[in-house]
């Protein structure tokens, strides 16, 4: 009798051990990818920081944006859902039906940028010159925060010493 209680513990003991071993493999299968997510996600949002400024909203504003866009479209890239904001920011007041979403509707029915442009009534060389100047815009954007960011640490170091 004792026996078999001592060797119903011993297998009970030895079940609860593997049962816990196996739920923490499945929590460290379940944390890298989460973390991963999570820098993703944290890399989307330091990408939007230029062009945030330039379009007077926040990165986290136009990460939600781009993350809605994209449940539309799978196929859209970063990319492009910044050209198409800043295209519809430079050309909006010279013509209204080049919009935001004007733009990404062409994208999702697999046009190019500047074919949908072109179809919002731009010549060619007109879409060319406006998606090279919304690519010089960003650029522009994003090297305004790589300097701020420059000197902000420069700042810092010189005040810790």
């Amino acid at each position: 009798m004792k026996l078999t209680v001592l060797m119903t513990l011993v297998m009970l003991a030895a079940s609860t051990t593997a049962a816990a071993q196996q739920a923490r493999m499945l929590h460290v299968r379940a944390h890298p990818d989460s973390t991963r997510v999570e820098r993703q996600k944290a890399a989307n949002l330091k990408a939007f920081r230029g062009v945030a400024v330039k379009l007077n909203t926040t990165p986290a504003a136009l990460q939600m944006a781009f993350e809605n866009a994209r449940a539309a479209n799978p196929k859209l890239n970063r990319g492009n859902f910044i050209a198409a904001n800043v295209l519809a920011d430079n050309l909006g007041a010279r013509h209204p039906n080049i919009t935001t979403q004007a733009i990404l509707s062409g994208l999702q029915s697999g046009k190019s940028v500047g074919q949908t442009l072109q179809s919002l009534g731009l010549s060619k060389a007109e879409a060319k010159q406006e998606r090279r100047a919304a690519d010089r815009d960003k650029k522009e954007a994003d090297q305004r925060i790589k300097d701020a960011d420059k000197r902000a640490r420069q700042e810092k170091k010189a005040n810790a010493r």
